[in-house]
């Protein structure tokens, strides 16, 4: 009985914990990106840093299977169970988007990177530090300073992104102007969309947090 007894008791679950653990591997894998980006001239470093890209997807996978997992097994959650879902899911299209944009420039056999794709990595792991720290203070929305912090860092990805939306535009202009070959040409807008796709998470990520601290705080 008191087994049973214990498994009724209501529990809140680590959810904090997982996202922030989950957010750690975001910005790990945007710094892999980038670096694989800074050193595309080198194909062991290269390929070096797509494997630690790949590494880190699979371990948020994990993570994100065990928050739906706990969502399971736990009656009362810290905050409500669609935005442990939503958020959680929209973390994880961070990284499935790196993951895609580094395999994308493998299969395409891209043989050099133009430095619009550096920006766009950039301000990628930019996008990914500040999600990383938003989801920290999300155990702490009962201090308004804490609150005002996270809004403060979700209106800074929302400018990352309208940046990388300028750089790719700037990169799109370019590109249909100079590039005469057909076959770069679509290799390379696809990876600029792709690229610019991350900071477009981010502020998803971030939209959904906004709205999480503005009905818990």
């Amino acid at each position: 009985m008191a087994m049973l007894f214990g498994k009724l008791l209501p529990r809140e679950g680590n959810f904090f914990e997982l996202f922030n653990e989950h957010g750690g591997f975001i910005a790990e894998g945007a710094r892999a990106f980038l670096k694989m980006i800074e050193n595309y001239a080198d194909p062991t470093l290269r390929q070096q840093y797509a494997d630690e890209v790949d590494k880190a997807e699979h371990a948020a996978d994990r993570v994100t299977a065990e928050v739906n997992r706990l969502l399971h097994r736990t009656f009362i959650t810290p905050i409500d169970r669609e935005q442990i879902h939503g958020l959680i899911n929209a973390m994880d299209d961070i990284l499935d988007l790196l993951q895609d944009s580094s395999e994308t420039l493998s299969l395409y056999d891209v043989r050099s990177v133009p430095e619009q794709v550096l920006q766009l990595a950039t301000l990628s792991v930019r996008c990914c530090e500040r999600v990383q720290h938003a989801v920290t203070l999300l155990p702490n929305l009962s201090k308004p300073a804490t609150t005002e912090a996270a809004i403060k860092t979700c209106e800074e990805i929302d400018r990352l992104e309208s940046d990388a939306d300028r750089v790719m535009r700037s990169a799109m202009s370019r590109l249909f102007r100079e590039e005469a070959d057909v076959r770069e040409l679509i290799k390379l807008k696809a990876i600029y969309e792709q690229l610019e796709s991350i900071s477009d998470r981010c502020e998803d990520v971030a939209n959904l947090i906004e709205g999480i601290v503005l009905e818990n705080s």
